[in-house]
């Protein structure tokens, strides 16, 4: 009994430690009177008439840009069919639009996301594919960390024989600052099950995406 509520209390506290450990997430209003200091950093004032809205705009503004958080890969990817008519050939959704931001500058990048996966006897309806894509989209991102979480998902959820991921996307923190290269292109891909394994399944992948 002694050592059974000993680690009773040891977990409690690591619980506990865990609860303090994660970061509280301010409140709506301190979120608005941050952007009111970078206003005034930037030597502006926030008072003005162009700006004394500014605050709220550009909260609202990140509600949608960062709404991923709020949402959850496995409610999305739950509901699969099992009525395939036999078909076990690879599932293909390409030029999927989507916008991020760069977790370094919080620069947009935009692009198109190509997603494929071979049915291991179920199947997923395809706007689901595209909703996965903006769950990990609309959160602060890296490029190549949102194609392996979308990949990653995928395999998770829908368990197929293999997932296909590819990326391309213009970053706004190469275009209008920095380097300032406007008509660069980054490309990224991720391959799970037999398109890892397959050569061929690849390059049929890569031949669908380019036709």
């Amino acid at each position: 009994m002694t050592k059974k509520i000993a680690r009773k209390k040891t977990t409690a506290a690591a619980a506990k430690t865990r609860a303090k450990s994660k970061p509280t997430r301010p409140t709506r209003t301190e979120a608005e009177a941050a952007i009111r200091t970078l206003i005034e950093w930037m030597g502006e004032d926030p008072a003005r008439e162009g700006l004394r809205d500014t605050p709220r705009r550009v909260i609202k503004a990140f509600d949608e840009y960062c709404a991923g958080y709020d949402m959850n890969p496995a409610d999305v990817l739950a509901k699969t069919f099992s009525e395939t008519g036999g078909y076990d050939g690879p599932v293909l959704v390409k030029c999927i639009e989507f916008e991020s931001r760069c977790e370094h500058h919080m620069a947009p990048f935009i692009g198109k996301a190509h997603v494929a996966y071979i049915p291991n006897g179920r199947i997923i309806g395809l706007s689901k594919i595209a909703r996965l894509v903006d769950i990990y989209a609309r959160r602060l991102q890296t490029q190549e960390r949102l194609t392996s979480e979308i990949t990653a998902a995928l395999q998770k959820h829908l368990k197929p024989k293999g997932v296909a991921v590819m990326l391309e996307a213009e970053h706004f923190c190469m275009k209008v600052r920095g380097v300032h290269k406007d008509h660069s292109i980054t490309v990224t891909s991720r391959f799970t099950g037999t398109y890892q394994k397959d050569d061929d399944l690849r390059e049929e992948f890569f031949a669908q995406v380019r036709g």
